[in-house]
């Protein structure tokens, strides 16, 4: 560290405090009763400020620069501009001791000896706090949230923004050790606040914001009046009765002597983010000064060691990047590194440092040995078992033990040592004199050998690593670089202040100097780039350069010296340099120069070092054939320079070596026609369509379609030509293909069909699969473009492809919701499975959904599927079995219906009567298993509220003690409770109105019908309207045996002479018919013959149906009698009407009956029967 005084005035008065600007430009001081403002960059006194009437004792500059504030023994406060003028005047009541700003808010705190304010722009009034010691010094933590106030009792209070005290420090001295001056760290790197404290103990200590003391005690041996911190806290400036300012570092280690002065030094401050210093003395004295802290380090290959803090350490591998810090807590002198040995000279020792393992990589270091002596040199270096000290002329040896082994005296000053390597104890130095003598010296010879002597002083030195040249840097910045062995001056370079040779690289150096690097290689000119400092190192492509205090290490490609040896042909040399460290592309270019000349050895490695297989396999290839003997250069170089795309060159090559055939190969790969063109043989036809082709590829390839269909088509690739054109679409390109190709070339054809197909033009397809006579094809083409009238109208005419239409037709319609439709379509492709299943799934779907109209339908049209297939001997059984469990359950999903909606939905569509027969029927039908869907509950819960309502009060009761033991939704939880309970409330029986008539036997039913919907008495099954679901008045009737179906119609049809009676009960025709029914008196025994059959009395309780033979038939009246046609193999059923009056419609369709009105106003709603959904307009049955 050196001190330089930049500038010195001298004032009257004692200068007690002084204050830097923020920005550095001008310094505060307070000399006797004024401010004297100095401009720091010359000294000079800008202008003295008069405001205070008694001597100032502190100054304080805000941290914004907006402001500062001077405090004095006329016990008051003045507060400046930036601009010097004087804004605000407060008082305390005792004279200001000391003044301080607030870093972040601004606030100013101002002690006296009782007390102490915080003022801030904000507030008219200063907040005072009372002091129970006289105030000496104050300072403000980096976040302004804690005041430190040091006392001249020993005590140092640190108070919050308010002024409440948090924390209490007591020295150990008290009054014996007043405060005298303390400050708080700037640097924004320490984990916590650091408070440096200087007593008048002569003691120096460091405590936390907590108040515990960092360390111990630091004696100084003086009255410390001032201290304070560098601007980013890693130095300490300390002053006082010692009459000088003493440099510390952070942890309270002395440094050195900053400037030495004649009187007390009453304050020091450092000009803020620099190295100048300003002292102020009791004599009135003013002294700036600069500290110019040197570098101290070493360096050996890649291992850089250098100074930090003054008292630390920093080794650093330049390759790897790595760090270690030695810490040794005193001032480090000089630093000396040699492979594994580090040495370190402190004021009153030397250090050596061992690394811990042999390691190229390691980074521990541990103490080997200590000299404890003070020495005085001007160079340290370190050898493995030796230190060697240089003092001015002279090198001194010493052991690890500080035993002076051997001494050489030189002719003139060392400027410059090296160790060069060397054995263990044995090694060799490499020594430059001020007068241009260079010496080698080794460690265990006391004799020099002078290697060459030149004219100018030594200033760098550096020596190749063959030992056979020299470089040295001289005082007149000219590199000279010699001839170890002969003395003689290879060349000179100029503008260089360092010089190092390549460790790896005989040949290579560089030399930095006037902001450049330059690198020399061999005798070629210098290759230059920009760079900042010293070089100290170049080992392969990385080169280590000093700038200012910090060490890095630059790669630097090796580019240019390569392509200098290249420009010389010199491609083994070359290939050392691009070793060293080159670009990617460098090595190509290494690489393709070298195959150019021939020089595949070196070609092959520099391949290999940039992975290109292709080049290293035409060297592989040229290889083998040089084996084989062959030795034509021209046809090596032709194959080289087709690789590399000089395919001209290339060319005449071939042409010249007597290969035209291989010329013609390569330009037509290339696709070079005009030029394969010229190697052609005499006109050979299939060498000329093999080319065309090969255009009409290359056509295609790039994007020219048009061109390469009319190549296509002219060499008889008519197939390609086809692919081309459907790609793009062109049709018309398409239809003159397909019209000009003969029918026998099926596939082009073919082709030609699919992309008319894909095109949308389904006209040419059908054209093209005529000309090749492909009908199923042609009906294929029908099928996907939905043109069924053509494909029904090909499917007459070839019924084998009945299938290939009527299968796919019936899916489409399946798909479309055509499912009536579908199954035609598939009776008639012979399909009856796919029709069953079809419905099967749809059935399944409807009740899944809750749409039992739906499914009721889908279940009778399954019935009558399998009826149609039970027409089929082998499966009617099964079929039959089939038909009659769909039937019922259609039938049930039709009654279900209404319940559905009737439980889920608001309202109600159906009167109660209705919604009462409909829920007994569901119940007397379902004796065994419930079907998918159906809800007992649901059912249940309608008989019961409508049973209710209607007066069945009985049957209500009995529907709700069935439901307690069902698992009943909560939504009609609570309904079902009140209903039996308010049940209990009415009679226990039914209304009359209600029982059901068996018109067979006139027996009253009950309501609730063990046996299911047929009559208790007669056992004759009941007949229901499938809209009402009320009693029919219908009673079914078997033929006798022998009678057909044709005869009983016929004998029906035969309308008999009736016996004229009073009562005319049996004209059904007229219209008073059902007045005179009213009136009926006579016995009707012997007027009907059907009457009787019924009036018959039953024995047993098995039924017993009603059959008639032909004269009863011929007694019927065909508006009387019902029948269901049923198609084989079922018989038809026949039924007669007891109240003729009472019309009855029959769908002919599906054969349900209902009451006449309430078929037409169904019809009316839905336009076709409810049940099978046939539509009125249907004149099919």
């Amino acid at each position: 560290m050196r001190v330089v005084l930049t500038w010195r005035d001298k004032a009257e008065q004692c200068i007690y405090d002084l204050a830097f600007k923020p920005d550095g430009t001008q310094l505060i001081l307070a000399a006797g009763n004024r401010l004297l403002v100095y401009d720091t960059s010359d000294g000079t006194l800008l202008q003295p400020l008069k405001g205070h009437k008694d001597t100032v004792y502190c100054v304080a500059y805000a941290k914004d620069g907006k402001r500062f504030a001077s405090g004095s023994a006329d016990k008051s406060v003045i507060i400046w501009t930036s601009k010097l003028e004087g804004i605000l005047k407060y008082t305390h009541n005792d004279s200001i001791q000391c003044v301080s700003y607030n870093p972040v808010t601004h606030q100013l705190a101002s002690c006296s000896s009782i007390d102490f304010g915080l003022w801030s722009p904000e507030q008219k009034s200063v907040s005072k706090h009372k002091s129970s010691s006289k105030i000496t010094c104050c300072s403000w933590t980096n976040d302004g949230q804690y005041l430190a106030l040091g006392m001249f009792n020993g005590v140092i209070s640190i108070r919050n923004k308010n002024g409440e005290e948090k924390v209490k420090i007591e020295r150990p001295g008290g009054s014996l050790s007043p405060i005298w001056s303390i400050c708080w760290n700037p640097s924004r790197e320490e984990h916590n606040d650091i408070l440096a404290v200087a007593d008048w103990g002569q003691k120096l200590s460091f405590y936390q914001l907590s108040g515990k003391q960092i360390g111990k005690d630091r004696s100084l041996n003086f009255d410390p009046c001032c201290i304070s911190y560098f601007t980013k806290g890693e130095y300490i400036l300390l002053g006082g009765s010692d009459k000088q300012v003493s440099l510390f570092t952070k942890d309270g280690v002395r440094l050195g002597t900053v400037g030495e002065q004649n009187s007390w030094v009453w304050t020091c401050k450092v000009k803020p983010d620099s190295n100048y210093v300003v002292v102020g003395c009791q004599d009135g004295t003013i002294s700036f000064y600069q500290l110019i802290f040197s570098t101290v380090h070493g360096l050996y290959k890649d291992r850089y060691a250098y100074r930090d803090s003054m008292t630390d350490v920093i080794v650093q591998h330049l390759i790897t990047d790595q760090k270690v810090r030695i810490k040794c807590k005193e001032l480090v002198k000089k630093i000396a590194i040699y492979k594994n040995r580090l040495a370190i000279q402190l004021p009153e020792k030397i250090l050596i440092y061992e690394l811990y393992s042999e390691d190229s990589s390691d980074m521990h270091y541990r103490v080997k040995e200590k000299i404890v002596r003070k020495f005085e040199c001007n160079l340290l270096v370190v050898c493995a078992d030796h230190i060697i000290l240089c003092q001015e002329k002279r090198l001194q040896c010493l052991s690890f033990s500080g035993v002076k082994e051997r001494e050489w005296q030189m002719e003139s000053l060392i400027r410059y040592i090296k160790v060069i390597g060397g054995p263990p104890g044995r090694e060799g130095l490499l020594v430059g004199l001020k007068n241009g003598q260079i010496l080698k010296i080794f460690v265990d010879n006391l004799f020099a050998i002078i290697l060459l002597k030149q004219a100018t002083a030594v200033r760098c030195l550096d020596m190749s690593a063959s030992r056979n040249k020299l470089a040295v840097v001289d005082e007149n910045d000219t590199c000279l670089v010699y001839d170890i062995h002969t003395k003689e001056l290879l060349f000179q370079e100029p503008n260089a202040n360092s010089v190092a040779w390549n460790t790896q690289c005989e040949d290579m150096l560089c030399f930095s100097g006037g902001g450049y690097l330059n690198i020399k290689a061999s005798t070629f000119p210098v290759h230059q780039q920009k760079l900042q400092g010293f070089v100290v190192g170049y080992n392969g492509s990385k080169i280590f350069c000093l700038h200012i205090f910090s060490m890095s290490a630059v790669e630097v490609p090796q580019s240019a010296p390569m392509y200098q040896y290249l420009d010389r042909k010199l491609f083994k040399e070359a290939y050392q340099i691009a070793c060293l460290g080159v670009t990617d592309a460098d090595w190509r270019e290494l690489a393709m120069e070298a195959l150019e000349g021939l020089e595949f050895e070196t070609a092959k490695k520099a391949f290999t070092r940039v992975q290109d297989l292709r080049y290293l396999e035409l060297i592989n290839s040229i290889e083998e054939r040089k084996k084989r003997g062959e030795t034509n250069n021209d046809l090596f170089l032709a194959d080289v320079f087709s690789y590399q795309g000089k395919f001209h060159e290339a060319a005449k090559l071939y042409k010249r070596s007597g290969h035209e055939n291989v010329a013609l190969d390569m330009y037509t790969d290339l696709c070079m026609f005009e030029y394969a063109k010229d190697f052609l043989g005499s006109g050979d036809p299939k060498e000329t369509k093999m080319l065309i082709t090969k255009q009409a590829d290359w056509a295609r390839n790039i994007n020219e379609p048009k061109a390469a269909v009319e190549m296509y088509i002219s060499a008889g690739e008519h197939v390609k030509a086809i692919e081309i054109s459907g790609d793009h679409g062109w049709v018309d390109t398409l239809i003159d293909i397909a019209r000009k190709l003969d029918k026998a070339e099926r596939e082009p054809l073919l082709l030609c069909a699919h992309y008319f197909k894909k095109l949308d033009n389904p006209g040419y397809a059908a054209e093209t699969y005529l000309k090749i006579g492909d009908l199923k094809s042609l009906i294929q083409l029908h099928v996907e473009t939905q043109r069924w009238d053509e494909a029904f109208a090909l499917g007459e005419k070839h019924p084998e492809f009945k299938d290939d239409i009527y299968v796919p037709y019936a899916q489409w319609l399946a798909e479309n919701d055509r499912f009536e439709e579908a199954q035609k379509a598939f009776h008639k492709a012979g399909r009856q499975g796919e029709a069953v299943r079809v419905l099967e799934q749809l059935t399944h779907n409807a009740v899944v959904e809750s749409r039992f109209n739906d499914a009721a339908y889908y279940y009778w049209m399954l019935s009558m599927q399998c009826l149609d297939i039970a027409q089929d001997p082998a499966q009617k059984d099964a079929m039959l079995s089939k038909f009659h469990h769909f039937q019922h359950l259609a039938e049930l999903y039709h009654g279900y219906h209404a319940i559905q909606r009737y439980t889920e939905e608001p309202f109600s569509f159906h009167l109660p009567e209705t919604l009462f027969n409909i829920s007994r029927f569901l119940l007397h039908s379902l004796t065994k298993d419930t079907p998918l869907g159906i809800s007992k509950v649901n059912t249940l819960f309608t008989l019961a509220k409508q049973s209710k309502a209607l007066g069945a009060y009985k049957l209500a009761r009995h529907a709700y003690d069935k439901l307690q033991g069902l698992q009943i939704p909560a939504r009609f939880q609570k309904s079902i409770e009140l209903g039996s309970l308010t049940i209990r409330s009415k009679p226990f029986h039914d209304s009359e109105e209600l029982v059901p008539l068996c018109y067979r036997c006139s027996t009253n039913n009950p309501l609730l019908n063990n046996l299911g919907n047929v009559c208790i008495n007669c056992r004759q099954p009941f007949v229901f309207s499938a809209s009402s679901y009320e009693v029919l008045h219908l009673v079914e009737f078997y033929l006798e045996e022998g009678i057909t179906d044709d005869e009983a119609v016929s004998l029906i049809d035969l309308e008999a002479p009736r016996h004229k009676h009073e009562d005319k009960w049996q004209e059904i025709t007229s219209d008073n018919s059902q007045t005179l029914r009213l009136d009926e008196t006579v016995d009707p025994m012997g007027d009907d013959p059907f009457t009787a059959k019924l009036s018959f009395e039953q024995g047993g309780s098995e039924f017993v149906p009603v059959v008639v033979g032909r004269r009863v038939l011929r007694a019927m009246s065909r508006r009387d009698v019902l029948i269901k046609r049923w198609p084989p193999p079922l018989q038809w059923q026949y039924f007669r009407s007891l109240l003729p009056d009472a019309s009855i419609t029959m769908c002919p369709s599906c054969f349900q009956m209902f009451h006449s009105e309430d078929y037409e106003l169904l019809v009316l709603q839905h336009t076709c029967c409810p049940y099978c959904r046939r539509r009125i307009d249907d004149p099919s049955p």
